[in-house]
């Protein structure tokens, strides 16, 4: 009897180089790997359901669960973090040199319900007093385009939310002066993202926090929370017949970790972000993992992020966050 055969997509990246280039299989798994674009990638997969495995937003995959929808289960592989608030961008001559200054502005966002703008919200109202009501919202990705279109959302009670004219963008509309903030910014080239003007130095869009490093230092200090966004998924029919495929495909995951090239060089940047990897310590967070997957590695992190989603009124009902995971990968 041959190998499983799976249809995987994942995100190019240092934590699943060693995937995407054959170095790494799951035992038991013949699999077949596209590089897909994070936003594209859960599109197709919330609408299309086209692939048995791949990374998806959590916060999609939270939402989804509490309408009833279990189409997908996790294992506790986390691909990307950052302290996504310290991504604000605002536009010179907005008026805006604080969070506390958003109140009242225009904000572009590609996603509503996306995982990094749930984050963001919550750092902006527990860090900073600014709710989401407070701000006026512009959301580029149309329902036929958007993770939300295959989630049943709707701007929750309370915000004020308009979709952006396909003819446009949140890049184009921040230089032209129509939005005043984005709280998400993606300038990446995919099938559902608009915006192709590089913020930054050199152009009318700058970040809210002129000192990035030190907003993250600052908010990791006294939070403890390096936010995650992305968790690996396994079609749940597939899981069902093969449950031995999560810890198969959790070994996987985390020997691709360990095989990346400069696994502290290149998949270490929320900690070079706030400041805390000194040429002396490179060798000891090496050994001790600063990047961990594991579930009882992250519950706090996950259960903040549960937390946010029902205070941001995206989920019909509280999820337990336990529940979106395979039962056997609680443990680790």
């Amino acid at each position: 009897m041959g190998d499983l055969g799976l249809s995987v997509a994942l995100s190019a990246g240092p934590m699943t180089e060693a995937i995407h280039d054959g170095r790494v299989r799951p035992e038991g798994v013949d699999w077949v790997v596209s590089s897909v674009h994070p936003s594209e990638m859960f599109w197709r997969q919330l609408k299309f359901g086209e692939f048995d495995v791949s990374e998806m937003s959590l916060s999609s995959l939270t939402i989804a669960a509490s309408q009833g929808v279990r189409d997908w289960v996790a294992i506790p592989v986390f691909t990307t973090r950052r302290f996504f608030h310290t991504g604000i961008m605002v536009r010179d001559g907005a008026g805006i040199s604080s969070p506390a200054d958003l109140a009242g502005k225009r904000v572009g966002v590609p996603e509503y319900q996306q995982t990094a703008a749930v984050w963001t919200r919550g750092a902006l109202l527990h860090e900073f007093g600014v709710a989401p009501s407070d701000m006026t919202w512009f959301m580029e990705r149309p329902p036929e385009m958007s993770h939300g279109g295959a989630t049943a959302f709707a701007p929750p009670p309370g915000v004020q939310l308009s979709y952006i004219p396909g003819d446009t963008s949140i890049g184009q509309m921040l230089t032209g002066g129509e939005l005043d903030a984005a709280i998400v910014y993606i300038a990446h080239r995919n099938l559902v993202d608009r915006s192709r003007e590089q913020a930054g130095a050199g152009s009318a869009i700058r970040p809210l926090f002129a000192d990035q490093q030190a907003e993250g230092i600052r908010y990791y200090g006294k939070t403890g929370i390096l936010p995650v966004n992305h968790v690996v998924v396994i079609r749940a029919g597939l899981l069902e017949k093969h449950p031995w495929l999560a810890l198969n495909l959790y070994s996987a995951f985390l020997e691709a970790k360990r095989a990346s090239d400069e696994p502290v060089f290149t998949a270490l940047q929320p900690w070079e972000q706030i400041g805390v990897l000194p040429a002396q310590v490179l060798t000891g967070l090496k050994a001790t993992d600063p990047l961990p997957y594991g579930f009882k590695a992250q519950g706090t992190v996950l259960q903040t992020l549960a937390a946010y989603l029902d205070e941001q009124g995206l989920t019909k009902t509280p999820v337990d966050i336990t529940t979106l995971f395979a039962p056997t990968t609680l443990t680790l």
